[in-house]
């Protein structure tokens, strides 16, 4: 009675790791995320500094180097300046444009 315990224990276990194994979703790595922070940290504070859009409502987000600019702009001048920025940092691989006139 104990043998079959035991098996019904494993087979159990077993199922257990397969269904949790099989609902991960793929993560960034720890340092693929700090070098991402570090990426976005650099462009918020290029563009903050910038007087031709620091009074702007620009979002920046950052993954696998690719950063995103969105929120709103007073002018398509503003937005040209904050892509020249974002493209300008260190580790930045490309920059998406998803800014809108106010």
């Amino acid at each position: 009675m104990k043998q079959i315990s035991n098996y019904l224990s494993a087979a159990f276990l077993a199922t257990t790791l397969v269904s949790v194994m099989g609902c991960s979703t793929p993560q960034r790595e720890t340092v693929q995320y700090l070098e991402d922070s570090d990426v976005t940290t650099k462009v918020k504070a290029a563009i903050y500094n910038d007087p031709q859009v620091k009074d702007n409502a620009i979002n920046v987000a950052t993954f696998m180097g690719v950063v995103q600019l969105s929120g709103f702009v007073s002018s398509q001048a503003a937005a040209d300046r904050a892509i020249d920025l974002a493209r300008g940092a260190s580790g930045v691989k490309s920059v998406t444009n998803d800014m809108r006139l106010k």
